[in-house]
């Protein structure tokens, strides 16, 4: 019995990604404004962090993306600086922050490695759902009520993927379910 539940928990660990996005959809609320990165420290980060890639796909630019927020920033509960221009000094977020800064460092990618003329990412305010069930109706505290999170779209195809950076950074799971 104790390797079945030790099998089991590794199959869960490393799987993780593939389990969370069984049971955890994100549906949208709307969008966060966009931050367009003004700040020599925060564009001196991003540039310094990006290795020279050639011709990389869209996944690579997501993941260095989601990288180096991870790097960047601290998960804080408190009320914080959302404007990633900002939040390059205080380096603490909670996961609106977290969402504009890899938003911001995701664009600054896109154009340098010429893919921002079709995809673009949004910062965006969603709720989760847990099998069907949204868990946010049963949290009172105005903190819980929402989530935020991004899509990185294509104008072009409208392919969409979907990162929880917040998410990312703690649990190692890079792709999340996207649900319209």
């Amino acid at each position: 019995m104790a390797l079945i539940i030790i099998v089991l928990m590794v199959a869960i660990l490393l799987f993780r990604g593939w389990f969370y996005r069984q049971m955890v959809t994100y549906r949208s609320l709307g969008q966060r404004p966009d931050h367009a990165a003004t700040d020599e420290d925060l564009l001196g980060l991003i540039n310094e962090s990006a290795p020279e890639l050639t011709d990389p796909d869209i996944v690579e630019v997501i993941r260095l993306a989601l990288a180096i927020t991870a790097h960047q920033l601290n998960f804080t509960a408190q009320n914080n600086h959302t404007d990633p221009n900002k939040l390059i000094s205080s380096r603490t977020a909670h996961c609106v922050g977290y969402a504009a800064f890899f938003a911001t460092t995701c664009n600054v990618l896109l154009a340098k490695y010429d893919l921002g003329q079709h995809w673009r990412a949004i910062p965006q305010v969603g709720q989760l759902h847990v099998f069907g069930t949204n868990v946010h109706r049963y949290v009172s505290t105005p903190f819980f009520k929402d989530h935020d999170f991004v899509t990185i779209e294509n104008s072009a195809t409208g392919e969409i993927f979907a990162v929880d950076p917040t998410l990312k950074d703690y649990l190692f799971i890079d792709f999340v379910t996207y649900e319209k």
